[in-house]
């Protein structure tokens, strides 16, 4: 199997929640069956939050080429980046290494799309700086699905709740902050939800929605599972 190398630490308990599903995912009797996964779990990444929204701080994407190319040197055959946000920075990572990268907000889109192509609205739960540069919009626009965001306020509660998970998980479960995002989203007309954050995906099994809820950590990690076995 090929060895994958995963851009980590944005946050901790995000990257460990995407091993974690790549281990679940993964068909096998014995350890040897797994998939060798190197990892760079980096919480010292510049925020993406103050470079995007705040346009303050230290830019990431010269951070996430040295770690990419660090894990290529190690013998990663592939790469995976379990942060949304940070596929803002794709092209720095794709130029500082000659293997490939995965694509999360690709294949989140592709994914989606294959699975019920009636979708028209997508309703994201996602970090605020997504609805900022209109990270997914290109990839959904491609299947001609529209982005919806929580309202105002809520998506405020969202993001004080992805700051809680990074500061403590345990106590984030608490929080009634995604179930009323995706209330909202239910209520103006989304077709499905993606938790587009992957600290969201960390206490995704909480939502509760009548609505299909995708998650694109646990996208991720299939693709991460079928190209390490191709």
């Amino acid at each position: 199997m090929k060895t994958v190398g995963i851009l980590g630490g944005m946050g901790p308990a995000a990257t460990v929640d995407l091993m974690r599903r790549v281990i679940d995912l993964t068909p096998a009797s014995d350890d040897k069956d797994h998939i060798r996964m190197l990892v760079d779990n980096n919480p010292q990444v510049p925020s993406r939050i103050k470079a995007i929204l705040e346009g303050s701080g230290e830019d990431p994407g010269a951070v996430l080429a040295d770690m990419a190319a660090n894990l290529e040197h190690q013998g990663a055959e592939f790469l995976a980046m379990p942060c949304n946000t940070a596929h803002y920075y794709l092209d720095f990572v794709n130029a500082a290494v000659r293997i490939p990268v995965l694509n999360m907000l690709e294949l989140a889109a592709d994914h989606i799309q294959q699975q019920n192509q009636s979708i028209d609205r997508v309703g994201l739960l996602a970090s605020s700086a997504l609805q900022e540069i209109l990270l997914y919009e290109p990839y959904f626009a491609r299947h001609d699905i529209h982005v919806l965001y929580p309202a105002t306020a809520l998506q405020n509660r969202l993001m004080a709740l992805i700051r809680t998970i990074k500061a403590d998980v345990a106590n984030s479960s608490k929080s009634k902050a995604l179930d009323a995002a995706a209330a909202d989203l239910a209520k103006n007309g989304a077709d499905c939800l993606l938790i587009a954050c992957t600290e969201l995906s960390v206490v995704s099994s909480s939502l509760n929605n009548v609505l299909p809820v995708y998650d694109a950590a646990e996208i991720l990690a299939l693709a991460i599972v079928r190209e390490a076995m191709k």
